[in-house]
C-alpha cells in the first residue's frame, strides 16, 4: 500500500507560468532590494521592493499615472514615459535612502531599448545604482521622444514637453 502520491502538484504560480522561481530565488539570494518594472495596456509601474520572510514590502512606488498630474499630455505607456518613471521612482527612494537595486522585470521579454529598460534607464539618471549592460538600454534619441516626433505631426512638441516633466522632477 501506498503511503505518499507518486506525483506532486507543481505551485499555482508556476503552472500558470506567472512566477519563475529560480529566478525569483536568485534575486532574492543578492540580499538587495529589487527594482519591480510592470506595464499594462496604459500605464507603467515600478516599485522598490524588499524581501521579508513573512512577505514583500513594497518600500517605494510610482507609476505612469503621476505624470499627468506634472502637466504630461501625451501617452503614458510609451518610452518617454517610462523614462520619467523611471526617474520618478529613483527621486522617492533617495528620499528613503536607498541607494542600490536589482532589476525584477518578471516574465517579460528582455528585448533591447524596450520600455523596461527605460524605465531602467530613469532609475539610473535619477541617482539609482542598478548593475546592468549599458548596451540594452535605449538611445537618447529615443527616450526623448524624437523617433515618435518624425512620424507624427501632433506629437511635434514631444521633446520639448520631456525637457519640462524633466526639470520638475
Amino acid at each position: 500500500m501506498k503511503h505518499s502520491p507518486t506525483y506532486t502538484m507543481p505551485f499555482k504560480r508556476r503552472r500558470l507560468g506567472k512566477t519563475d522561481y529560480t529566478n525569483r530565488l536568485k534575486l532574492l539570494s543578492s540580499k538587495k532590494p529589487r527594482l519591480v518594472v510592470r506595464r499594462s495596456s496604459n500605464y507603467i509601474t515600478a516599485q522598490i521592493i524588499n524581501f521579508e520572510l513573512i512577505g514583500d514590502k513594497t518600500l517605494v512606488s510610482a507609476s505612469s499615472k503621476e505624470l499627468k498630474k506634472m502637466g504630461w499630455k501625451f501617452s503614458t505607456d510609451n518610452l518617454p514615459a517610462s523614462y520619467l518613471t523611471g526617474m520618478i521612482v529613483a527621486k522617492k527612494a533617495g528620499k528613503k535612502g536607498i541607494k542600490e537595486a536589482i532589476l525584477d522585470s518578471g516574465l517579460y521579454a528582455s528585448t533591447k531599448g524596450n520600455r523596461i529598460y527605460a524605465v531602467v534607464k530613469g532609475a539610473i539618471d535619477g541617482g539609482l545604482n542598478i548593475p546592468i549592460n549599458e548596451e540594452i538600454l535605449p538611445t537618447e534619441d529615443r527616450i526623448k521622444g524624437t523617433h515618435i516626433s518624425k512620424n507624427q505631426e501632433k506629437f511635434k512638441q514631444l521633446p520639448d514637453e520631456f525637457e519640462k516633466i524633466k526639470g520638475k522632477i
